[in-house]
């Protein structure tokens, strides 16, 4: 029996001394380095101006829509000020069109009552000395005369009815169109101004926390120069630059852990969102069957599946990769 149980006890010395070797000889995760990342907005001015007002300094937390600067451009106010006296004139100028005053109606009604008078004389005339020449009262010279007459006092009474028309409707249609063309593009002017004006208000575009701050009262700043950058400290992800043969069937979605130095030891799940090629090589081995190759690195970007306080990008991120599969 003692013998026995020294076989069993060998035996399991021998099974315990096996899988200690397969421990021993399996090759140890690798151990690759990322680094945490954020968005960052460089805020800039859309139109020149002068610093007048700033409300954010380096480390202020702001949030999104809020005031950081004012800028003030004398330029701007003043053509703010020529357009709005542009348009007030296109405005005068379209009133002016469409309408006509009433004196000049008024005499264009008096030209036509005395044209129309002068034809009722003539037409009078016109019937005695018809009358006449039956009886031989009258010639014919004289006949013809106040038919001519009668002629010309019509054709005086209709052009005062033409001008009488066309004081009323005012100017013509092409002339109307034109007057309100230059309505709009006065209107439109002034809108460009008001907005422009508008821009020399700063908005933080995003919440985040100022890192930079270029700006400084009493500087001018032309348009897209910055004035400050903005990091997204809600929002941080990390990133990986991994050999494509360490991707080993990695795919958008999976999940691995990750531990960031600067905020302890604890491993941080996070989810895998992007995976895209770099345009860098890494010559780290060779095939012998088809000579030397260029493995290409990839950026692996992975969000957090729950919010980290304290992450800050730069921070470093330590994954465990495994050596084969994943």
């Amino acid at each position: 029996m003692a013998r026995i149980i020294r076989i069993i006890i060998g035996l399991g010395l021998l099974a315990g001394l096996g899988v200690l070797l397969w421990y021993a000889t399996l090759p140890p995760p690798l151990v690759v380095q990322g680094e945490v990342s954020a968005d960052r907005v460089d805020i800039s001015p859309r139109v020149s101006g002068r610093v007048a007002k700033l409300n954010a300094d380096v480390g202020d937390n702001v949030e999104g829509g809020v005031v950081i600067a004012e800028l003030e451009s004398p330029q701007l106010v003043a053509g703010l000020h020529m357009a709005e006296a542009a348009l007030a004139v296109a405005e005068a100028d379209l009133v002016r069109v469409n309408s006509t005053r009433p004196e000049t109606i008024a005499a264009r009604k008096a030209e036509l009552a005395s044209a129309a008078a002068d034809v009722t004389l003539y037409q009078e005339d016109f019937q005695r000395q018809a009358k006449l020449i039956t009886t031989g009262a009258s010639t014919q010279s004289r006949v013809d005369e106040t038919t001519r007459n009668l002629e010309a006092a019509i054709r005086k009474r209709e052009s005062a009815e033409a001008n009488l028309q066309l004081a009323v409707a005012g100017a013509s249609k092409e002339e109307k169109a034109l007057a309100a063309s230059q309505v709009e593009r006065a209107r439109s002017s002034l809108n460009q101004q008001q907005v422009d004006i508008l821009e020399l208000t700063i908005h933080a575009p995003i919440a985040g926390q100022v890192t930079t701050r270029v700006a400084e009262l009493g500087e001018n700043f032309s348009a897209g120069a910055p004035l400050f950058s903005l990091i997204d400290l809600q929002n941080p992800w990390f990133t990986f630059n991994l050999r494509e043969d360490l991707l080993k069937g990695l795919k958008v979605g999976d999940e691995f852990d990750v531990a960031v130095p600067a905020i302890g030891d604890a491993k941080i799940p996070v989810k895998v969102t992007t995976i895209n090629a770099q345009g860098q090589y890494a010559t780290w081995r060779a095939t012998r069957a088809t000579g030397d190759f260029d493995l290409r690195t990839f950026e692996v970007r992975a969000n957090p599946v729950n919010p980290v306080p304290g992450l800050r990008p730069g921070m470093s991120a330590i994954a465990s990769w495994p050596a084969e599969g994943h």
